[in-house]
Order: C-alpha cells, then structure tokens, then sequence
C-alpha cells in the first residue's frame, strides 16, 4: 500500500481557504464573454437622432463608397491591398452588402461632448424626442442592433442636469414602448473621476428599476477611460477594477477617450490622436485590468473626417481638379482611419468608435481585412484544437485547455457576427453550424463527450 504523509487534518485549514480564494477568483473572473461585442459604436448629437438614422448613415456611406471607391480596385489601393488577386474584392463586396444590410452595429445618443450644453428646456425637450424616437425604432425594428445613451457626467456641477436627462429619456422610453427596453440597451458615464460617480449612477439605475417595474440589473452601463483617475486613484492603486466593482455587475464595457484623456495630459491638440504612445498605455492597463472579466473594451475614435473641402452644387458641377482635391483628401481620411482600426485589432481590441457615415466603409474593411486575412491559419488551429480535445477525451484524459479553445472559436464568433466570416467559411475548423452557434467550446467538448460514450 503507497504510503503518504499530508492528512486531510494537517491540511485542511489551508485547503478550506483556498477554496474560497478559488471560488472568489472564478466569480471576479469567469473568462471573455461568449455574447457578441459590436465592432463600432457610432455616437451621435441626441438633438438630431431619429428612428431611423441608422438607415439613413448607410445610405450616406454608400453613397460615399460610390463617390470614391467605387470598385474593389480602387478602394484597394487607397487601403493598400493587393490589386491583384480575389481578397480586395471579397472585403470590397462584403463591405457593401454589410451597409445595405446592418450599416450601424452600435449607436450611441449622446448628450455629452457630441450634444454639448444647453438650455435646460431644450435639453429636456431632446430628451424627450430621442426616448420617442427610439420608442419608435424599437416599434419598427429600425434601431441597430446595440444601442443607448451618454449621459453628462457626474460631477458636481453636471450632476443633477445629467441625472435629469437620464430620468427624463428612461420614463419617456418606457412609457411609449409599454415598458419595454431596446436589446442591448446601455447607459454611458464619461469623464469619472471618483468611485462615487459609479456608486450613485447605480443607485438612480436601480430606483428607475424599481419604479418602472424592471428586472434588477435591466439598466447595464459603459464606463469611460478618459481621465487619469479612471486609472489610478490618488492613492496611486489601479482604480479601473474599481471602478468595475462598484457598478456591482452592471458594467459591460469599458471605453477609451482619446481625446479627452490625452487633453488630461497636457498633449497638445496637435499631438492628440489615437497613436499616441500614451493611448497605448491605457489600452495596455485596460487589458490588464480587466482581462477575464468579461467586460468588453473599446477604443476611441479617428477625428479626421472624410469629407471633402468641395461640396456638391445643383447649380454648378464640380471640376475635374476639385473632384481630385476631395478624393485626395477622402482617401487620406481613410487610410489613417484604417492603420487606426488596425492598430487596436492588433491589439486585441475588437470595438472603437466612429463620428461619421462616411467612416463606416473603411471600418468594415480594416475589421474584415484582419479576419480574413486569419482565416485560413485560424481555421487550422482549431480543427487541431478540437481533434486534441476530442482525443483526450477518449483516452480519459482531463482537458483543461478550454480557455484558448474559447479564443479560437470567438475568433470565428467574432468574425461572423459582424459579417468578416460566412458561417461556411468557418466550417472548415470541423465545427458543424449548431456548434458553432452554441457559442461555448466547453458546450462543444460536452456534446462531443456525450456523443462518444459508450
């Protein structure tokens, strides 16, 4: 008989505490969420939304797409794809079909930065119409796919114009669309500079639950990434995970402000952009605060705008050297957007913002262009994943791998929710379309156990 020296008694004190420090782990940190996270969030003027401005951008950026590119070659070269070849042609057409079908995957109503301040009766009276307006996309299926509001921030001087607006836009909603809240619907906090600021968005949250008779936790909310304090308390300690904490599990996502945070800096305006080096350390603390946590990150967005000095004249064409002038300057606006877009998919982050219609053709074309060009090599991967995976499992072997099985598949789940990837496509890992569905490759491993038990 193997004899042994460590008893359950000698144990038993350590083990019962790191029990609890494991269940507390797991509950801090149960992995990347499997729901889908938008590529983009557009935000937009509250003053001028509309039931159906979604609608509305995509026909803008098509119409731009035609101005400027209108052919696969020609946006190619202006992105810097191979003219050669069928991969600027799939990005080219998956990109069109993708702004005739879903041109806004996330919009955000914002009453904040892009809205500006106001006379408190018109700001009432915005958010009046906006919570009307979005009542009537949810009536007619117009709305996109995510959608919410920013709210002014919670300072002193803004706090009781800002929880106005939300009482106001929240009561309006729900009393035109009988109660009922748009899918995926979130409340934006910019500018937090205390911990307070999240504890008393909570606390109105909750009381607007209650008294309009919603599920607790109905309302989630975003937090921005756009003052020093979001990261560091005066204490010098990592204030993001706290400020996550004291949302008490409403937080779904975190947003850089670029502009703001590097204004906070004292970064020149000439010198604030999304490549700034000190961007790149939020991004990274972001990551590192909140990896595992399921709260989903999202960068900022390029201030360049697409647009030509030139406008249109019924009167009066524009001439050929005024013609050139506008697509020089469209097409320099989009190749920074794109280097942009791709330096935070690089970067793993898989959202960021856009400010204008004409933006949504080249941020559907650097995130396509990233999944496709991973494709193949990805699809590989994962069919070997799971070829492991399932071999363990007949050998009775423990496969504790799943969190990089995870990845993998949210790589595909990613790339297919926004349009990058067909489900076809994504096939090739072996996975059938049920499977790839269920969104969980633990589900997949235990469907599998199950299918080849004896």
């Amino acid at each position: 008989m193997t004899k042994t020296t460590l008893k359950p008694s000698s144990i038993g004190p350590a083990r019962a505490a790191l029990k609890k420090a494991n269940l507390a782990y797991t509950q801090a940190y149960p992995g990347e969420s499997s729901r889908r996270q938008p590529v983009h969030t557009v935000y937009g003027g509250a003053q001028i939304f509309k039931a159906d401005t979604a609608k509305k951008m995509g026909q803008t950026a098509l119409a731009t797409l035609q101005d400027y590119a209108p052919d696969a070659k020609t946006f190619a070269g202006c992105l810097g794809f191979p003219k050669t070849g069928t991969f600027g042609k799939r990005v080219y057409d998956r990109v069109v079909a993708k702004l005739e079908r879903e041109p806004v995957e996330d919009f955000r109503i914002d009453f904040e930065d892009g809205y500006g301040h106001r006379p408190d009766a018109e700001e009432d009276g915005h958010a009046v119409s906006a919570a009307e307006e979005t009542a009537r996309g949810l009536a007619a299926g117009t709305l996109p796919p995510f959608i919410g509001i920013r709210i002014k921030s919670l300072s002193e001087e803004l706090f009781d114009r800002s929880a106005r607006t939300l009482d106001l836009f929240i009561t309006t909603l729900l009393d035109r669309s009988g109660g009922k809240l748009p899918d995926n619907f979130v409340i934006t906090l910019p500018k937090i500079t205390a911990v307070e600021q999240v504890t008393a968005l909570v606390r109105m949250l909750e009381a607007l639950e209650k008294a309009k008779k919603l599920r607790p936790g109905s309302l989630p909310i975003e937090l921005m990434v756009e003052t020093p304090q979001s990261l560091f308390d005066a204490q010098g300690r990592l204030a993001l995970t706290e400020l996550v904490a004291a949302a008490e599990g409403r937080c779904v996502g975190a947003h850089l402000g670029v502009y703001d945070f590097t204004a906070s800096l004292n970064i020149t305006a000439a010198y604030q952009s999304m490549a700034h080096p000190a961007c790149d350390f939020a991004r990274h603390l972001m990551q590192l605060a909140l990896a595992g946590t399921g709260v989903a990150l999202s960068d900022g967005a390029t201030n360049v705008m697409p647009v030509g000095p030139h406008k249109k004249d019924a009167k009066k064409a524009l001439t050929p050297s005024q013609k050139k002038e506008n697509r020089e300057v469209v097409h320099r606006a989009w190749r920074l957007a794109y280097d942009h877009t791709r330096h935070s998919l690089e970067r793993a982050i898989y959202q960021g913002w856009d400010l204008h219609p004409a933006q949504l053709p080249v941020r559907y074309a650097a995130v396509y262009a990233f999944f496709l060009e991973g494709l193949d090599p990805a699809s590989r991967r994962l069919k070997a994943f799971i070829d492991k995976a399932a071999q363990a499992t007949l050998l009775g072997d423990v496969f504790d791998d799943a969190a990089t099985g995870q990845g993998l598949l949210n790589y595909f789940l990613r790339g297919i929710s926004c349009g990058a990837i067909t489900e076809e496509e994504a096939r090739a890992t072996g996975l059938t379309l049920e499977e790839l569905r269920s969104r969980s490759f633990l589900k997949i491993l235990d469907s599998r156990r199950k299918a080849s038990a004896p």
